[in-house]
């Protein structure tokens, strides 16, 4: 019977997630950790340090928190199992449903503790912004950049977050660039190592002769703070410009300068807003884009600051690379993780989470 086929498979499925997350999650490592605060907690003498008590059981409720999700998870996946071992035997279909639902249940429950080891960055629960620029590569890259764009808005969908193209740069074919505001509880935590350059090695489709062809695009994905106002920025230090939009709007916006590009001269960011019909609305979403992206630059200039040079590097020529799309051999290679797809069209229908996850949880 199919249905009772599927559910020992999900069951398997789920099964081998509980392992890997009390592994992921050092299970065994917590639970020493936890007697050894115990028998510290023990020692009468600790009351003379009152501070350190204070650490001591803000350690321990953390710890014995952790382990009792993952307790219960264990016992309701022991009692699942018997569960579906007697519908089987009993052929009860109500019963067979109803496991499926609480097997559904417990993966939602494993899926919310991985997430919280993973997303434990400041800004991991915000909204966040993508920015998407073709490279070198023409027309090609132009049209590879566009095809980045979709692929992210696909994923997006996937998560149901919610997503607004605020700049689109057209180019001959495709966009020469774009930033697409993403709305979402850990919008950017998941995208935050996709920051980096997407090669596309693929034959020529604007070049009869059907060379191969290497094409680049970069993004740059970073958070939406609300309080970017203690960012400063001297406006002698910008240079605005103001166009006729080329998208959709009307003949309003296409009539008027209402477009707005600002540049940071001493960083070379640039940030442009075109979707609204008001050069003002344009030019303060524009501003806001500064600020964000210089208060993202601080943050990463900090955190390289701090970091020292592993010896394990990749070259520098290829550093910023996240993934290499070599659509002749239908293949699809993170250069980061080496985790590898051989699906191509779902990767760029935005099923990316295989690549993600890889690199979240090896804290790239």
């Amino acid at each position: 019977m199919l249905e009772i086929y599927l559910l020992k498979n999900k069951l398997k499925e789920i099964k081998k997630k509980n392992i890997f997350i009390r592994g992921f999650l050092n299970y065994s490592k917590y639970n020493k950790k936890l007697l050894i605060i115990k028998n510290k907690l023990k020692n009468s003498d600790i009351w003379n340090n009152v501070n350190y008590l204070l650490i001591l059981n803000k350690k321990k409720s953390k710890i014995e928190n952790l382990l009792f999700s993952l307790d219960k998870i264990n016992q309701e996946i022991i009692d699942i199992t018997e569960l579906i071992d007697l519908a089987i035997k009993t052929n009860d279909k109500k019963i067979l449903k109803e496991s499926t639902e609480i097997l559904l249940k417990i993966e939602d429950e494993i899926n919310i503790l991985e997430l919280q080891k993973i997303f434990v960055q400041k800004n991991d629960k915000k909204n966040c912004f993508i920015n998407i620029q073709s490279g070198s590569g023409g027309i090609e890259s132009q049209d590879w950049a566009k095809i980045i764009m979709k692929m992210y808005l696909k994923w997006a969908e996937k998560k149901n977050f919610k997503t607004t193209i605020i700049d689109e740069s057209p180019g001959e074919i495709g966009i020469k660039s774009c930033t697409i505001h993403v709305v979402g509880n850990y919008a950017f935590g998941w995208l935050r190592t996709e920051n980096g350059i997407h090669r596309l090695v693929r034959k020529n489709p604007f070049n009869s002769s059907g060379r191969r062809h290497t094409s680049f695009v970069s993004t740059f994905i970073y958070p939406e703070i609300k309080n970017n106002n203690n960012i400063s920025v001297n406006l002698e230090d910008l240079r605005v410009d103001v166009y006729r939009s080329s998208g959709a709007g009307g003949q309003h916006v296409n009539r008027t300068e209402s477009a707005v590009r600002i540049t940071h001269i001493p960083t070379g960011i640039v940030t442009q807003c075109q979707n609204n019909r008001s050069q003002h609305q344009n030019k303060n979403q524009a501003m806001k884009q500064i600020k964000l992206k210089l208060y993202e630059l601080q943050n990463k200039t900090k955190q390289k600051i701090k970091k020292k040079i592993e010896k394990k590097k990749f070259n520098i020529s290829w550093s910023y690379q996240i993934r290499s799309y070599i659509l002749d051999d239908s293949r699809i290679k993170d250069i980061r993780t080496g985790i590898e797809s051989y699906d191509v069209q779902s990767v760029l229908n935005g099923n990316l989470d295989k690549f993600i996850q890889a690199s979240l949880k090896l804290g790239l």
